[in-house]
């Protein structure tokens, strides 16, 4: 069971004038989901920065406002690119048995120590997250699958490697398991194909969507900020 907690208080400022919020050591934050308007609300820095950088964005947690309780979990974190402080959060409120359907990162592990890259070879991992739907006590921060038994250019790691535990299912019901997340190259095809197809950007963005909801409000964009 969930035990995460966090108290916020409803605020009133908004627009420019959250940025008095967080010179006064607050961050401001919004609560979507369920019937009712989106609560503007915001909570001590130290407190919230330490919460989320323990938990991430799948993990459960009790919110508190005014003696009421809700459960939620972060849908958006905006992090300032230069300062690395947490400028906004965005929540969503849940219930302990909605089934929550979300992308999880895929890390990697064993990174320099399998037989392929002590043979010079190169490991690329291709797919860097993938989409699971669990209810929100079992839900999962990120999925590890280790490197160290790939020992040639003709092994990898595909999507029916995962072993997800019980209670978590994959996303898409149809998912491909042959799926290549990782695969092991020789250096000078892998310097030929980055020559002819150049580097790519990686989007990243997080949906996280509640399962069977009849009515997901649109919020307005800028409201809380």
């Amino acid at each position: 069971m969930n035990d995460i907690s966090l108290k916020l208080e409803e605020r009133t400022l908004e627009g420019k004038k959250v940025a008095k919020l967080r010179e006064a050591g607050f961050v401001p934050s919004v609560i979507y989901g369920g019937q009712a308007e989106p609560i503007l609300v915001q909570s001590p820095t130290v407190e919230t920065t330490k919460l989320v950088r323990t938990i991430g964005k799948h993990t459960p947690i009790n919110v508190m406002i005014g003696g009421k309780k809700k459960l939620v979990i972060i849908k958006n974190i905006d992090v300032d690119p230069v300062r690395h402080e947490i400028r906004h959060l965005a929540f969503h409120t849940i219930k302990q048995n909605d089934i929550i359907i979300t992308e999880v990162p895929i890390i990697l592990t064993g990174i320099g120590e399998s037989l392929a890259e002590k043979a010079g070879l190169v490991i690329l991992q291709a797919i860097e997250q993938v989409g699971i739907k669990a209810k929100p006590a079992d839900l999962l921060e990120s999925i590890e699958l280790s490197i160290v038994n790939l020992a040639t250019d003709e092994d990898k790691l595909v999507i029916g490697d995962i072993k997800l535990p019980k209670g978590v299912e994959f996303a898409d019901a149809d998912q491909d398991m042959e799926l290549a997340i990782a695969s092991v190259y020789e250096p000078s095809v892998l310097q030929a194909a980055n020559d002819a197809a150049g580097g790519d950007e990686d989007a990243d963005v997080e949906d996280v969507e509640i399962e069977d909801n009849s009515a997901e409000e649109k919020a307005p964009e800028e409201q809380s900020k």
